[in-house]
């Protein structure tokens, strides 16, 4: 009996799965347990894993199937499911194998030194290898940019926001500039009549550690599917049905890894909770990094800044830490929603992190479209942090450009997903309340059902059955509407 073409398919993305979940415990353990010595051996053999990944989708067998599968009798899923299908093949046909394994040697060589070099303020020493990244992402750049007819930034960022184009951020940015230095500058001016009591340290790892473990728990992680660890900086990888998530500690300031934590389990909670008929298919894997992010700040901003969970964690805090009048859950919902414009994006406030994502978005925009150098980024840098958030990076690379990992791997396009995920949180949860009008007092008393319940149906079990707007607007009603962001912003920060 003959096999359909829509199933041959299917065994063959089944196996790309397989080469995916092998790929994805590599790099978890990669950034958070192999020794120092054994990253030359583990870069060639992730290197060889993206061949083997790419020859497989580039394989001559599949341009017929895919063709003759647009003709079998399948239902609305398997068509989206088809559609997926031919989006990656389509992205893998454009790039020669020769680039795809240049680009992994080279960000597996640029992020295990930027690990040192970060800490060490070594720009210098950092673009020895960063040079070499932003040459071969130029080139894949340059590549998907001549093949799309799109400019070679929006290329690259149609890898993380399919369908997105830079015109698109620039015009979201472009009105969150207007109204964001004023919002800062109110509520600095209220906040600076409001007490806060600062936590007093140290705080031991593995109290950290227990305590984050426990709000994972009251968050629905599921640790028979996933588990948590330290990495230099905060991921959530894996696979659906293994998801590992990192954090990092200090024993001065509890908060960082706390929030983290939730952060991360935000991603978490998304891969857990998507159809498990289909992760093996590129139809059953997140949306976008968009998507993906507001699942993150869902958690993080929307759900775990407010005071209704701070009051409903404030006894777990005191358990794992010890009683202080710095626990109290008025205080922590203050000391959670201070705006203190600074130089890490991981640790800003709500309010200020947007500032921090317009530069980036701004920065490797014109990096990737040739119209600065990489020599140029650590003034230029300092210059945006100057006057998007009053603060001074010259000469202090380690909390300025050398902050982040993206860049190390060539992940260009990657930033915008911060904020247009914040802004999806906004309006889910504008939603939410629609229906939900108590949902404060319900979460304060435990019950985050609600919460997690509206995830699921509307965005972690859809997976990718639509694209992206189609997917916003069946969850909320309308597609992306920025103006959930400011309205939530206003809310909570000047009349809150």
């Amino acid at each position: 009996m003959s096999t359909s073409a829509y199933a041959a398919l299917i065994d063959t993305f089944t196996r790309l799965y397989r080469y995916q979940h092998l790929g994805a415990f590599l790099g978890w353990d990669q950034a958070a347990m192999m020794p120092a010595k054994g990253n030359e051996a583990r870069g060639t053999a992730l290197a060889e894993l993206q061949i083997l990944l790419h020859k497989t989708l580039t394989d001559a067998a599949l341009p017929p199937l895919l063709a003759q599968a647009k003709d079998e009798a399948l239902d609305d899923d398997q068509q989206a499911s088809l559609r997926e299908m031919n989006r990656d093949w389509a992205l893998a046909n454009l790039l020669p194998s020769r680039l795809v394994e240049a680009q992994a040697l080279a960000g597996s060589r640029c992020e295990h030194a930027w690990r040192t070099q970060r800490k060490e303020n070594d720009w210098q020493g950092f673009l020895g290898n960063f040079r070499e990244v932003l040459t071969l992402s130029r080139e894949e750049a340059q590549t998907l940019s001549q093949a799309q007819g799109v400019s070679p930034y929006d290329a690259l960022m149609a890898k993380f926001e399919p369908g997105t184009r830079s015109a698109d951020i620039d015009t979201i940015f472009g009105d969150v500039k207007t109204w964001l230095p004023d919002l800062i500058r109110q509520v600095r001016e209220k906040q600076s009549a409001e007490s806060v009591i600062t936590p007093k340290g140290p705080f031991p790892i593995e109290r950290q550690r227990a305590l984050g473990e426990e709000i994972m728990g009251v968050l629905g992680f599921d640790f028979e599917a996933g588990r948590l660890d330290i990495s230099t900086h905060p991921f959530c990888g894996g696979v659906a049905e293994d998801v590992r998530i990192t954090t990092r500690y200090s024993t001065d300031d509890f908060m960082q890894s706390m929030m983290g934590i939730v952060h991360e389990s935000g991603h978490a909670r998304y891969e857990q909770g998507l159809p498990r008929g289909t992760a093996h298919l590129p139809i059953g894997r997140a949306r976008s990094m968009g998507i993906h992010e507001s699942q993150s700040l869902s958690f993080e901003m929307q759900l775990g800044c407010s005071p209704a969970f701070l009051s409903l964690i404030a006894p777990l805090v005191s358990k794992h830490l010890g009683a202080q009048d710095a626990f109290a859950p008025e205080n922590l919902a203050r000391l959670y929603t201070r705006v203190r414009p600074g130089f890490i994006r991981v640790d800003a406030d709500e309010l200020t992190y947007p500032a921090h994502i317009i530069l980036r978005y701004e920065i490797e925009r014109a990096l990737i479209n040739g119209e600065i150098k990489a020599d140029d980024i650590p003034a230029l840098w300092a210059e945006k942090m100057k006057q998007y958030l009053g603060v001074d990076t010259l000469g202090n690379d380690r909390q300025g450009c050398l902050q982040d990992i993206h860049w190390t791997g060539g992940s260009f396009g990657y930033f915008p997903s911060y904020t247009l995920g914040a802004m999806y949180a906004a309006q889910y949860f504008a939603t939410l309340r629609q229906t939900q009008p108590d949902l404060d007092a319900q979460v304060a008393g435990g019950n985050l059902a609600p919460i997690f319940d509206w995830l699921k149906t509307n965005i972690w079990q859809q997976a990718s059955r639509w694209e992206t707007p189609e997917l916003v607007r069946r969850a909320t009603g309308e597609a992306l509407n920025p103006r959930h962001f400011r309205a939530h912003l206003e809310q909570r920060y000047l009349q809150g």
